[in-house]
């Protein structure tokens, strides 16, 4: 069995305020996107990492995958005009050459502190369950508001998650689900739990960790450096 990264790195990262994509933005003169490819590229459990990828970035991330030593890539296919045709497109790839049995591992290209325990239990509850969606509590008070005008209700944080990835699914199910999602002309789902949810599927979840975020505003580009710093000081 194999088990297969599948990183999107297609959006153009309009929230970073920046003139690169995100998942392109150089820290400590390794792109965004190189940080994450290694957490799978060093994990003894992932087979290949294919990455999609923004139109025009292709020839700069094989360049960059070579220089950092990122030997699981097997191949890179372009970006979708959303998240779900993104992962639609490497699907198709995969399709080429996978087992229905083999996991694939849907993460965000600018999630760069995904930990190995995190893809490990991603895998094994994939393995069990078909899916396996990564995902953490709430700590803070979580209100909704129509206005400002309007006083705001309280949401039970003990009844709430925060999905994170990776979004781990075995191929024939995921080839299920895009089937699915034609046949009911789904195309607007931004991700493969919110897929679920709208084709009434279970959703199983795996822990994640606040580490593991989204680098896409300045802070958290500011929190990752910091992060950096933290790790090579243990």
């Amino acid at each position: 069995m194999a088990n297969i990264a599948l990183i999107t790195a297609g959006g153009i990262g309009s929230r970073a305020h920046q003139f690169i994509p995100k998942q392109f933005l150089s820290i400590k003169d390794k792109p965004l996107i190189i940080y994450t490819m290694e957490k799978f590229q060093n994990h003894p459990e992932i087979t290949d990492i294919i990455v999609v990828c923004l139109d025009g970035w292709t020839e700069y991330l094989k360049a960059m995958s070579q220089q950092f030593g990122i030997s699981k890539l097997k191949q890179i296919v372009p970006g979708g005009n959303s998240g779900l045709e993104s992962i639609h497109n490497g699907l198709d790839f995969i399709k080429t050459y996978a087992d229905i049995n083999d996991i694939i591992l849907i993460h965000d290209g600018n999630r760069p502190g995904v930990s190995a325990e995190t893809i490990s239990a991603c895998i094994a509850q994939s393995d069990m369950k078909d899916v396996s969606i990564t995902a953490i509590g709430i700590n803070e008070a979580v209100f909704t508001t129509e206005n400002s005008d309007k006083a705001p209700s309280l949401l039970n944080r003990d009844l709430l998650i925060r999905t994170q990835t990776p979004h781990g699914i075995k191929l024939g199910y995921l080839n299920t689900l895009f089937e699915e999602a034609q046949k009911k002309n789904i195309r607007d789902s931004v991700a493969i739990c919110t897929l679920l949810v709208e084709l009434d599927k279970p959703i199983y979840f795996c822990k994640g960790s606040e580490k593991n975020f989204k680098v896409t505003t300045p802070d958290e580009v500011d929190l990752f450096k910091g992060m950096m710093i933290i790790e090579n000081e243990k």
